[in-house]
């Protein structure tokens, strides 16, 4: 007898998400100090993005100092976003518009200001903001005085920083997200986004010069900073939530080799469920110390970090799925890209034009993969399809996005009737972003379109493509029409 599927919850929060770095734009504007992501200069799918850290806009063009000008129209997305029917909206704080060199005696007022409006206008439409307080942001001026995340001062300044806002907005926030994607500070991509690292030699972004002594340091000091900001978020509010922010890159083996099979569960150990284990049960798993041993890995701790790691564990889990990649021990094999790092082509499996594989029953397989672990309420805060639109006549019909996102959300309900506690979708992106990894704006994500090219010309006009009108009757029938 065929059981009817369960329905997504009456409270679930529909959502859309960006990053401050990729949409907000005024750089230097109102006290804003410059951070890692303005640095880096714009690059393609087969042209690294440079970084630079003494910035010159007359040698190279940056993305971020503009982006889609996020701080000017913040009023009119926010309206599209309410018009559109998001529940939830994740967003970032930029460090460096609060704390223009990460590390000042008092905070910027303007910087503080403007996120006040932005919460005002969220309120007024009964949006419930989810923040990442640092979403990839350090303060360039720590790049230069310390050895970014590497260094444990930047705990205490990142602790100073996530406590003032976490007062100034404790009765309009009460989601909160400690660091974004942490566990990509597991990858040599990690350093310079994620770490504030820049290695000697590193002049790129996907070609980073790696120290895992550095990075593991990076890691491990956010993982204590996070947990010393949800006990220290507790105590200002006791309502507040926290949720780790874990970009999932789920594994599969290419082939029932045992030696596949076993390669694959290490790289999951390693990429998703290390950071998993710390920021959700609070200690570092067994496999770790083997692995640090094996790698001659060696960085600073203190006996108090996993007293504190114990005590600061997030409320529920949070992640970005956008692939699935193989493993294999086979050598040249076919291989694809993938979200800070890639794998064997799945031949099952249809791929973007930046070589993304898309596998939509994954993303089920991850949810179940996640809550059979760690048994608390899950979010998926980034999932989405990067692609070209065409603008024609004020319109966008971009069938392929629809598509995309009405694949994954079929598998998501269906993980909740797996008995999955999923509370939470926020899609990347609510509105077009330029590209973390490449600076594109051309690699588009929004169901709202931006009037603009990758070197920054256009009218900066915002548009709703045809996903606009699909995803808000999804919210509107909560799930039920796709």
């Amino acid at each position: 007898m065929e059981h009817e599927i369960r329905s997504f919850p009456e409270n679930f929060f529909w959502g859309g998400a960006t990053a401050a770095n990729q949409i907000e734009g005024a750089w230097l504007e109102d006290g804003k100090g410059p951070n890692i992501a303005d640095a880096m200069a714009a690059g393609s799918h087969t042209t690294p993005r440079k970084i630079t850290l003494d910035i010159d806009e007359n040698k190279y063009y940056y993305p971020s100092h503009k982006a889609i000008d996020f701080y000017h129209h913040y009023k009119e997305d926010i309206k599209l976003m309410a018009e559109l029917g998001l529940k939830m909206y994740r967003m970032s704080i930029s460090w460096a518009r609060i704390f223009p060199n990460g590390c000042d005696a008092e905070p910027n007022e303007e910087g503080l200001k403007f996120y006040d409006s932005v919460f005002e206008e969220l309120k007024k439409y009964g949006i419930e903001p989810l923040v990442t307080i640092y979403h990839n942001e350090l303060p360039l001026y720590l790049v230069n005085q310390t050895s970014g995340w590497a260094d444990r001062k930047v705990i205490d300044y990142y602790l100073n920083f996530a406590s003032t806002i976490m007062k100034r907005y404790k009765d309009v926030v009460k989601y909160w997200i400690p660091f974004n994607e942490i566990n990509d500070l597991t990858t040599s991509v990690g350093n310079w986004n994620h770490g504030g690292i820049k290695n000697p030699g590193t002049e790129d972004f996907s070609n980073q010069v790696d120290d895992p002594n550095k990075r593991f340091a990076a890691l491990h000091n956010q993982f204590v900073a996070s947990a010393k900001c949800v006990i220290e978020g507790k105590k200002i509010n006791p309502d507040f939530r926290f949720g780790t922010m874990i970009c999932h890159i789920t594994v599969y083996p290419l082939t029932p080799n045992p030696d596949d099979i076993l390669a694959t569960q290490k790289e999951d150990q390693l990429r998703n469920r290390f950071s998993g284990d710390v920021q959700i049960k609070g200690v570092y798993p067994y496999y770790m110390a083997r692995y640090f041993e094996k790698n001659d890995i060696h960085f600073e701790t203190e006996d108090a970090d996993f007293d504190l790691l114990k005590e600061g564990v997030c409320d529920f889990y949070s992640f970005s799925y956008y692939m699935t990649n193989c493993i294999t021990t086979q050598k040249n094999v076919e291989e694809v890209s993938g979200n800070i790092m890639g794998g064997a082509k799945n031949p099952y499996l249809k791929a973007t034009e930046w070589n993304w594989q898309i596998d939509p029953v994954g993303l089920r397989y991850t949810l179940n993969h996640i809550y059979d672990r760690y048994n608390v309420p899950v979010m998926i805060t980034e999932n989405g399809i990067g692609a070209r639109d065409r603008f024609e006549d004020g319109k966008i019909h971009d069938d392929y996005r629809i598509s995309y996102f009405r694949e994954h959300i079929e598998q998501m309900r269906l993980a909740i009737d797996d008995g999955v506690d999923l509370i939470g979708y926020t899609p990347w992106t609510a509105i077009d972003v330029i590209s973390c990894s490449t600076g594109e704006m051309a690699k588009r994500y929004g169901f709202i379109y931006v009037d603009a090219d990758d070197n920054g010309n256009g009218t900066y006009n915002r548009y709703r493509k045809d996903s606009f009108y699909w995803y808000q009757n999804v919210i509107k029938t909560n799930g039920e029409e796709l």
